[in-house]
């Protein structure tokens, strides 16, 4: 095993279905992919931890075939949160400086941003994400960078992405058991919109959904930033379930039938066609074989589309954002590979819809190139980010200290 390298960013996606450790180094200001490991996740229930030591297990697992990939030990990471327990707040607040026209700088940003999320939070509530929206200098709206600008009173909209302070810190508990230190988190909506999204989609309006196995994150963009974010209780799982208890067969075998032949649209499976099911030895199956037809399944999927897709319209307009989806609707995830799916969607939300697969970066397998692993390249290319803006605003520090004392001698 080779010494640590600081280049490395390392991310975990901890899931109901996977665990996956994905691994890049930067190069050169460019991502380039080193190793990955991926293992069936253990003691998860509802996309929530509930076997601390099973979890750990799977996720150190995953970590161990990522270090043989990459021969170089990973000692840290930043983990996706995810679940019912995430929930978005819109707030608004700002600073007066007086009636004097002062330039904007990085602190009165700061102060700003820090008065609009003095919001009253209840005990076991935790910031995930600081989401500026718009700035409003003197009563103008719509800036999105006032630093350099003039004026007397700032103000901003932000977003505000919260979760369970408790749910969070099982989360970082169950990846320092695996042998990881948490260096960061990043809800798994936000995640996923940066590997599948288009500029042109954020700017003009549109709804990330990613279907996991337990629950589908969102997350609407508008005039370039997060409008609205919410977590909805239906997966993949969900569907996989209904088709276990309505063919009578096992949970495995429900998931391939599911891939192989489900589709959400009753109407586009022709009425003829005929499956076996059951007595699928490998998967479980314990009863004999026997045919059913292929409608039979879709008539099973389809209504559970339609109640993911009703309760999704349903939170956007609740959210007040429905009317916002200027470019449609982006599936991604697991779940967002069944048939039918789309034209479920584009029939409820009255909008055009896609699968969104992630943007693949430098030298990366095919496998990965799946929806289902959105979420874990999101990670990659939003912590790259991050890390650059950190890089770029102390640079920009270190320039100002250095002309104050350049200016005092």
């Amino acid at each position: 095993m080779k010494e640590k390298n600081d280049n490395l960013i390392t991310v975990l996606d901890a899931g109901s279905q996977k665990s996956c450790v994905l691994v890049a180094e930067l190069q050169d200001g460019v991502l380039r992919y080193r190793g990955h490991g991926i293992e069936r996740s253990k003691g998860m229930r509802k996309g929530l931890i509930a076997e601390l030591g099973p979890a750990a297990d799977a996720i150190n697992r995953a970590a161990l075939t990522a270090e043989r990939m990459t021969r170089i030990g990973i000692e840290t990471a930043v983990v996706g949160i995810g679940g019912t327990h995430v929930k978005g707040i819109n707030s608004r607040g700002g600073i007066s400086m007086g009636s004097r026209m002062r330039e904007i700088t990085r602190e009165e940003v700061r102060a700003a941003v820090d008065r609009a999320r003095s919001v009253a939070l209840p005990a076991d509530r935790e910031i995930l994400h600081l989401l500026p929206q718009e700035f409003i200098l003197d009563d103008q709206p719509g800036i999105h960078d006032p630093i350099g600008m003039v004026g007397t009173k700032l103000e901003v909209n932000l977003h505000l992405s919260t979760c369970s302070g408790g749910v969070a810190q099982s989360v970082v508990t169950c990846a320092n058991r695996a042998g990881l230190e948490v260096v960061d988190t990043v809800y798994e909506g936000i995640a996923s919109a940066e590997s599948v999204l288009s500029a042109d989609e954020r700017e003009l309006g549109v709804c990330l959904a990613d279907i996991g196995a337990s629950t589908t994150e969102l997350v609407v963009f508008f005039e370039g930033s997060v409008a609205h974010t919410a977590v909805l209780p239906i997966g993949g799982d969900h569907f996989t379930n209904d088709l276990a208890v309505g063919l009578h067969v096992s949970t495995e075998e429900a998931e391939q039938l599911k891939l192989m032949y489900g589709n959400c649209v009753v109407t586009s499976v022709p009425s003829l066609n005929e499956i076996e099911v059951g007595g699928n030895l490998s998967t479980g199956g314990s009863t004999a074989p026997r045919l059913v037809r292929q409608r039979f399944l879709a008539e099973i999927l389809e209504p559970r589309a339609r109640e993911l897709f009703t309760m999704l319209r349903d939170n956007l307009r609740q959210g007040g954002v429905l009317e916002a989806l200027g470019t449609g609707a982006v599936l991604t995830g697991g779940g967002a590979k069944l048939a039918g799916l789309l034209d479920v969607a584009e029939s409820l939300l009255r909008t055009p819809a896609r699968v969104g697969s992630p943007v693949p970066l430098s030298r990366m397998p095919q496998e990965l190139a799946g929806p289902e692993f959105a979420t874990a390249i999101g990670m990659l290319l939003y912590t790259h980010r991050t890390q650059v803006r950190r890089a770029s605003e102390e640079m920009g520090l270190k320039q100002k200290l250095k002309s104050l004392f350049a200016g005092s001698f």
